[in-house]
This record gives C-alpha cells, sequence and structure tokens, in this order.
C-alpha cells in the first residue's frame, strides 16, 4: 500500500527508462488495484508485465470492496499475486481461500505467484519445511499439472519480509529445492522443472545476484526495493 496515482506512473516511467530488456529475465510490477487502470496505461508497448496484489475467488456478486479476477484481466494484468503473508497474518486467509483464489485466476487467463514462508518462530522450532509443504499442499490443492506448469511460487520468510533480514542464499536454496522436490512428488518433474519459484524477503541490489545464482532460484518477488527505479533495475539487471 503505497505511492499514489501520479507518483506510481511516474515510478514506472522511471522504470522503463533504465530496465535493460533481456530475453532470459521477465519482468512485471503489481499496483495497489485503484492504480493498475494508470500503471497499465504507463506500461502499454513495453516489456514489463502488469500484476494484481490480490483477488476474489468469485466473479460478479455481493463482495462489496473485492475485485475480481474478471476485473483483473479487463485490466489488462497477467499476473495475480495470492496468499501474500501479509494477506495470509492480516487478513485470516487460509490454504484454502488460497487454492479457491487460484482456480479464479486460472479461470480468468491470470497467473498466480502463490505465496509460501514461515515466520520466525516455526523456522526457530525447525518446522520450516513442514509449515510450508503444508502450505503448498493446501493452496495447490486441485490443481493438475497442466495449469500448474504456468505457476510461479513465492518463497518468502515472514521474518525477512520488510524487517532488513534476509535469509541466507543457502538457507533460500535449501527451502526452493525442497519445494520443488515436493511440486515434483505433486505433478512430476517435467512439471516441477517449469514452475517457477520465487525468492521474497528483503531482496535488494547487494544480494539479489548471489541469491539469484543459486539452482533453485528462480526469480525475485521484489518488496521495498521496487519503489526505486534504480534498485529495481539493478535486481532485474542481477537476475540477467
Amino acid at each position: 500500500m503505497n505511492m499514489r496515482r501520479d507518483s506510481s506512473a511516474a515510478l514506472v516511467h522511471a522504470m522503463l527508462d533504465v530496465l535493460v530488456p533481456s530475453e532470459s529475465v521477465e519482468v512485471a510490477v503489481c499496483p495497489p488495484a485503484v492504480y493498475l487502470h494508470d500503471v497499465g496505461a504507463a506500461l502499454r508497448g513495453s516489456h514489463v508485465s502488469l500484476g494484481a496484489q490480490d483477488m476474489h475467488s468469485t466473479d460478479d456478486g455481493a463482495f462489496t470492496g473485492e475485485i475480481s479476477g474478471g476485473m483483473l484481466n479487463d485490466l489488462g494484468c497477467r499476473y495475480v499475486i495470492l496468499g501474500h503473508s501479509e494477506r495470509r497474518q492480516l487478513f485470516g486467509e487460509t490454504d484454502a481461500s488460497v487454492s479457491e483464489k487460484i482456480a479464479a485466476a486460472y479461470a480468468n487467463d491470470l497467473v498466480p505467484i502463490v505465496c509460501v514462508g514461515e515466520t520466525l518462530e516455526q523456522r526457530e522450532s525447525g518446522a520450516t519445511a513442514d509449515v510450508v509443504a503444508s502450505q503448498i499442499r493446501g493452496s495447490l490443492s486441485g490443481l493438475d499439472a497442466a495449469r500448474a506448469a504456468t505457476l510461479v511460487v513465492a518463497y518468502e520468510p515472514v521474518w525477512a519480509i520488510g524487517t532488513g533480514r534476509t535469509a541466507t542464499p543457502e538457507q533460500a536454496e535449501e527451502v526452493h529445492a525442497q519445494i520443488r522436490q515436493l511440486l515434483t512428488e505433486l505433478f512430476g518433474e517435467a512439471t516441477a522443472q517449469s514452475i517457477r519459484i520465487q525468492y521474497g524477503g528483503s531482496v535488494k541490489p547487494d544480494n539479489a545476484q548471489e541469491l539469484l545464482s543459486q539452482p533453485n532460484i528462480d526469480g525475485a518477488l521484489v518488496g521495498g526495493a521496487s519503489l526505486k527505479a534504480d534498485s529495481f533495475a539493478a535486481i532485474v539487471a542481477a537476475a540477467a
């Protein structure tokens, strides 16, 4: 929940000025819903895709204040972030509700970016693998391999979001490898290899390359560092 209408569009124009297109890196921005139209207009004709931060699981109806997948599609969105830790912690979202949203996203030609991750207490108790596996099994329940192949999973340790703390590349890779193995069990090796697994949690220009060089880290879900064009462009460059 950052920026305003003019500053959102200005940020996107500044990003496009400094981003170097790369065939190997896909880039998307996910602004607050009220600015999707303006940011989408600023992105038109560029190599950067548009995404939303959340959506409702129903196409239409009496759900005051909510936004449907059909509305996001109508605005030109390609991606939608689902199950972000803040949505889970602050707004009571569950694996079951995330699963319903994933189905609705696919029904509206949107690619879900599905977030999973553990709290500091869960990590310190040694429960990381169990927590993340439970979130993935619950959130992706009912999904077949064909649909799952286009999925994006974002591992974001809750204790590293906005805190300045970052999982070491080794810690992040360990969980990403576990996620890849679980996806292999659920959908088969070919599908698991096609699913992009992003790392999210205080990704910055100075740690991006080391994180993204890990075998099972396919990209980054960038938070605060995306609010400045130069820092975001540096992360994209690190990915390339």
